[in-house]
Protein backbone atom coordinates (compact mmCIF):
# COMPACT_ATOMS: atom_id res chain seq x y z
CA UNK A 1 0.00 0.00 0.00
CA UNK A 2 1.34 3.09 -0.79
CA UNK A 3 0.36 6.57 0.23
CA UNK A 4 0.43 10.61 -0.36
CA UNK A 5 -0.27 13.21 1.59
CA UNK A 6 -1.47 16.95 0.16
CA UNK A 7 -2.39 20.05 0.82
CA UNK A 8 -0.50 19.52 4.22
CA UNK A 9 -0.62 21.50 7.07
CA UNK A 10 -3.87 23.22 6.97
CA UNK A 11 -6.25 20.68 4.74
CA UNK A 12 -4.65 17.49 4.85
CA UNK A 13 -5.82 15.17 1.83
CA UNK A 14 -4.55 11.28 2.85
CA UNK A 15 -4.30 9.20 -0.63
CA UNK A 16 -3.88 5.84 -0.63
CA UNK A 17 -3.28 3.71 -3.70
CA UNK A 18 -4.73 -0.18 -3.28
CA UNK A 19 -3.56 -2.68 -4.61
CA UNK A 20 -6.07 -5.73 -5.43
CA UNK A 21 -6.39 -7.66 -2.22
CA UNK A 22 -5.19 -4.52 0.51
CA UNK A 23 -7.35 -3.13 3.24
CA UNK A 24 -7.43 -0.47 5.21
CA UNK A 25 -9.23 0.28 8.14
CA UNK A 26 -10.67 3.90 8.63
CA UNK A 27 -12.49 6.13 11.19
CA UNK A 28 -16.59 6.71 10.18
CA UNK A 29 -16.47 9.91 8.33
CA UNK A 30 -13.25 9.57 7.09
CA UNK A 31 -14.12 8.72 3.56
CA UNK A 32 -13.68 11.55 0.97
CA UNK A 33 -13.59 9.45 -2.21
CA UNK A 34 -12.70 6.02 -3.99
CA UNK A 35 -12.13 4.46 -7.40
CA UNK A 36 -13.48 1.52 -8.60
CA UNK A 37 -13.44 -1.90 -7.08
CA UNK A 38 -13.76 -0.54 -3.47
CA UNK A 39 -15.86 -2.79 -1.16
CA UNK A 40 -16.76 -1.25 2.16
CA UNK A 41 -17.86 -2.80 5.38
CA UNK A 42 -19.15 -1.32 8.51
CA UNK A 43 -18.91 -3.11 11.78
CA UNK A 44 -18.12 -2.55 15.21
CA UNK A 45 -14.96 -3.80 15.54
CA UNK A 46 -13.70 -5.71 18.51
CA UNK A 47 -17.41 -6.80 19.25
CA UNK A 48 -20.02 -4.50 21.15
CA UNK A 49 -18.69 -4.70 23.94
CA UNK A 50 -15.06 -3.16 22.46
CA UNK A 51 -16.38 -0.47 20.28
CA UNK A 52 -18.49 0.84 22.98
CA UNK A 53 -15.46 0.96 25.18
CA UNK A 54 -13.69 2.49 22.51
CA UNK A 55 -16.02 4.98 21.66
CA UNK A 56 -17.51 5.79 25.26
CA UNK A 57 -13.86 5.82 26.92
CA UNK A 58 -11.38 6.41 23.81
CA UNK A 59 -13.62 9.11 21.48
CA UNK A 60 -13.51 7.27 18.53
CA UNK A 61 -16.96 6.21 16.50
CA UNK A 62 -18.42 3.08 17.24
CA UNK A 63 -18.23 1.73 13.70
CA UNK A 64 -14.78 1.59 11.60
CA UNK A 65 -15.48 1.24 7.57
CA UNK A 66 -13.08 -1.07 6.53
CA UNK A 67 -12.04 -0.63 2.52
CA UNK A 68 -10.88 -3.56 0.31
CA UNK A 69 -9.86 -3.39 -2.94
CA UNK A 70 -10.92 -5.87 -5.42
CA UNK A 71 -8.78 -4.20 -8.44
CA UNK A 72 -5.87 -1.61 -8.22
CA UNK A 73 -7.76 1.54 -6.87
CA UNK A 74 -7.22 4.55 -4.76
CA UNK A 75 -9.24 5.91 -1.59
CA UNK A 76 -8.80 9.18 -0.21
CA UNK A 77 -9.85 10.01 3.10
CA UNK A 78 -9.45 13.44 5.66
CA UNK A 79 -9.96 14.25 9.13
CA UNK A 80 -12.86 16.38 10.75
CA UNK A 81 -10.42 19.54 11.78
CA UNK A 82 -8.22 21.28 9.52
CA UNK A 83 -5.25 19.80 10.01
CA UNK A 84 -2.34 17.86 9.52
CA UNK A 85 -2.07 14.17 8.44
CA UNK A 86 1.28 11.74 9.42
CA UNK A 87 2.23 8.04 8.55
CA UNK A 88 3.67 5.67 11.32
CA UNK A 89 4.75 2.53 11.04
CA UNK A 90 4.22 -0.06 13.51
CA UNK A 91 6.43 -2.66 13.79
CA UNK A 92 5.25 -4.30 17.08
CA UNK A 93 5.50 -1.80 19.53
CA UNK A 94 2.34 -0.01 21.01
CA UNK A 95 1.32 3.63 19.86
CA UNK A 96 -0.91 5.09 22.19
CA UNK A 97 -3.03 7.71 20.36
CA UNK A 98 -5.32 10.74 21.60
CA UNK A 99 -8.85 10.82 21.26
CA UNK A 100 -9.51 11.94 18.20
CA UNK A 101 -6.05 11.82 16.00
CA UNK A 102 -6.59 8.25 14.86
CA UNK A 103 -7.75 8.65 10.78
CA UNK A 104 -6.97 5.07 9.57
CA UNK A 105 -4.95 2.03 9.33
CA UNK A 106 -3.74 -1.68 7.90
CA UNK A 107 -6.23 -4.06 8.68
CA UNK A 108 -4.21 -6.18 10.56
CA UNK A 109 -3.41 -3.31 13.42
CA UNK A 110 -4.64 -4.32 16.68
CA UNK A 111 -6.73 -1.29 18.42
CA UNK A 112 -7.94 -1.12 22.24
CA UNK A 113 -8.35 1.58 25.41
CA UNK A 114 -5.30 1.93 27.54
CA UNK A 115 -6.33 3.50 30.81
CA UNK A 116 -4.00 6.13 31.75
CA UNK A 117 -5.28 6.68 35.80
CA UNK A 118 -5.59 9.94 36.90
CA UNK A 119 -2.94 11.79 34.99
CA UNK A 120 -4.99 11.83 31.47
CA UNK A 121 -7.92 12.68 33.75
CA UNK A 122 -6.37 15.37 35.08
CA UNK A 123 -4.86 16.59 32.21
CA UNK A 124 -8.35 16.95 29.98
CA UNK A 125 -7.22 13.66 27.41
CA UNK A 126 -10.34 11.26 29.13
CA UNK A 127 -9.25 8.13 31.33
CA UNK A 128 -8.72 6.51 28.32
CA UNK A 129 -6.43 7.04 25.04
CA UNK A 130 -6.51 4.36 22.29
CA UNK A 131 -3.82 1.71 21.83
CA UNK A 132 -2.80 0.57 18.27
CA UNK A 133 -0.19 -2.52 18.33
CA UNK A 134 0.67 -4.58 15.20
CA UNK A 135 2.52 -4.38 11.98
CA UNK A 136 1.56 -1.69 9.18
CA UNK A 137 0.96 1.84 8.88
CA UNK A 138 -1.19 3.80 10.78
CA UNK A 139 -2.53 7.29 9.94
CA UNK A 140 -3.04 10.02 12.30
CA UNK A 141 -4.82 13.29 12.33
CA UNK A 142 -4.42 17.09 14.18
CA UNK A 143 -6.04 20.07 14.09
CA UNK A 144 -3.62 22.85 13.40
CA UNK A 145 0.56 21.22 11.67
CA UNK A 146 2.23 17.80 13.44
CA UNK A 147 5.13 18.69 15.14
CA UNK A 148 7.43 15.38 15.58
CA UNK A 149 9.72 15.39 18.30
CA UNK A 150 12.38 12.37 19.19
CA UNK A 151 13.46 12.04 23.10
CA UNK A 152 16.88 10.57 23.79
CA UNK A 153 17.13 8.39 26.90
CA UNK A 154 16.32 9.86 29.94
CA UNK A 155 15.38 13.46 28.09
CA UNK A 156 12.07 15.27 29.48
CA UNK A 157 10.13 17.36 27.57
CA UNK A 158 6.98 19.25 28.37
CA UNK A 159 3.68 19.69 26.08
CA UNK A 160 0.29 21.32 26.97
CA UNK A 161 -2.70 18.29 27.32
CA UNK A 162 -4.33 19.95 24.32
CA UNK A 163 -1.69 19.37 21.49
CA UNK A 164 -0.80 15.76 22.49
CA UNK A 165 -1.58 13.89 19.23
CA UNK A 166 0.45 10.56 20.24
CA UNK A 167 3.76 9.04 21.68
CA UNK A 168 5.09 5.66 21.82
CA UNK A 169 4.79 3.19 24.10
CA UNK A 170 8.52 3.75 24.92
CA UNK A 171 7.93 7.20 26.28
CA UNK A 172 6.91 7.64 30.43
CA UNK A 173 4.29 10.04 30.56
CA UNK A 174 3.14 12.28 33.67
CA UNK A 175 0.46 15.05 34.07
CA UNK A 176 2.25 18.08 36.29
CA UNK A 177 0.53 21.20 37.13
CA UNK A 178 2.66 24.33 36.95
CA UNK A 179 1.95 26.81 39.21
CA UNK A 180 -0.30 26.99 42.09
CA UNK A 181 -4.21 26.00 41.93
CA UNK A 182 -4.85 29.39 40.97
CA UNK A 183 -2.74 29.08 37.69
CA UNK A 184 -4.34 26.00 37.54
CA UNK A 185 -7.78 27.17 37.35
CA UNK A 186 -6.93 30.45 35.49
CA UNK A 187 -4.69 30.95 34.08
CA UNK A 188 -5.08 28.25 30.98
CA UNK A 189 -1.47 26.60 31.46
CA UNK A 190 -1.90 25.00 34.76
CA UNK A 191 -1.67 21.12 33.55
CA UNK A 192 0.85 20.02 31.54
CA UNK A 193 2.15 16.60 30.30
CA UNK A 194 6.22 15.98 30.83
CA UNK A 195 7.15 13.02 28.72
CA UNK A 196 10.40 10.84 29.05
CA UNK A 197 12.71 9.38 26.43
CA UNK A 198 13.18 7.30 24.62
CA UNK A 199 10.74 7.34 22.09
CA UNK A 200 9.25 10.15 19.79
CA UNK A 201 5.95 11.99 20.20
CA UNK A 202 3.64 13.83 18.19
CA UNK A 203 2.24 17.65 18.76
CA UNK A 204 -0.61 19.32 17.12
CA UNK A 205 0.12 23.28 16.81
CA UNK A 206 -3.20 24.46 17.81
CA UNK A 207 -5.72 23.00 20.59
CA UNK A 208 -9.61 22.47 19.99
CA UNK A 209 -9.96 23.52 24.21
CA UNK A 210 -7.98 26.57 23.12
CA UNK A 211 -10.50 27.20 20.34
CA UNK A 212 -13.55 26.50 21.82
CA UNK A 213 -12.39 29.15 25.17
CA UNK A 214 -11.81 31.26 22.18
CA UNK A 215 -15.67 30.42 20.42
CA UNK A 216 -18.12 30.14 23.51
CA UNK A 217 -17.94 33.08 25.35
CA UNK A 218 -18.46 34.81 21.76
CA UNK A 219 -21.91 32.80 21.15
CA UNK A 220 -25.26 34.49 21.61
CA UNK A 221 -26.96 33.80 25.00
CA UNK A 222 -30.82 33.43 24.84
CA UNK A 223 -30.67 34.99 28.32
Amino acid sequence: MRHDIDYSPSYSLLTLHLDRGEAVRAEAGAMVSYGPGVDIETQARGGLLGSLKRSVLGGESFFLNTFSAQESTELTLAPPLPGDVVAHELAGEPLFVQSGSYLAGDEDIEMDTEFGGGRTFFGGEGLFLLRLEGHGQAYLSSYGAIHERDLAAGEEYTVDTGHIVAFEGSTGFEVERVGGLKSTLFSGEGLVCTFTGPGRIWLQTRSEDALLSWLVPKLPSNE
